[in-house]
């Protein structure tokens, strides 16, 4: 049975908030084999004007997607994960995430559609700092295969 349509724009809880430690921040960037310093030495963040080790672009995924479990959970949306492939992925930044920074993630379904079969969902979270102010937004493109017939 096909996603219903009227859970777009529902909003979800924020999560409790996810420190950034710059460890976490190395090995993630050890993990994609990106060697760019500003991700491991202080001292060449700083000289970029950053206070802290930054974290490489795709590092707010970690977050993001345990958020967007909230959704792929929902008794009530339905989804099937045992059908769900990830689709696309895209950061909207405001800033970079640095160590030591506090992110909350507030995830919202940005669209339902229904293509050949497939229902396509489109999770947005908005991550924040503890202050409140934005930091990246990330939206997720899920795509849950339709049931083969037979």
């Amino acid at each position: 049975m096909p996603l219903d349509p009227s859970f777009i724009g529902r909003t979800y809880p924020p999560t409790a908030p996810y420190e950034v430690g710059r460890e976490k921040i190395r090995e993630f960037a050890e993990a994609v084999g990106d060697t760019n310093p500003v991700y491991t030495d202080a001292e060449a963040a700083k000289a970029l004007g950053h206070p802290d080790v930054i974290a490489p672009p795709t590092f707010p995924f970690l977050i993001t997607y345990r958020a967007a479990g909230q959704v792929v959970n929902d008794p009530e949306l339905g989804l099937d994960f045992s059908r769900v492939v990830h689709g696309d992925q895209r950061f909207s930044y405001t800033r970079p995430v640095r160590a030591g920074d506090r992110l909350t993630v507030t995830c919202s379904i940005e669209s339902i559609k229904t293509l050949a079969g497939n229902d396509v969902l489109t999770v947005r979270g908005e991550v924040h700092d503890e202050s409140g102010e934005p930091v990246v937004t990330a939206q997720m493109m899920l795509v849950a295969r339709a049931a083969e017939e037979g």
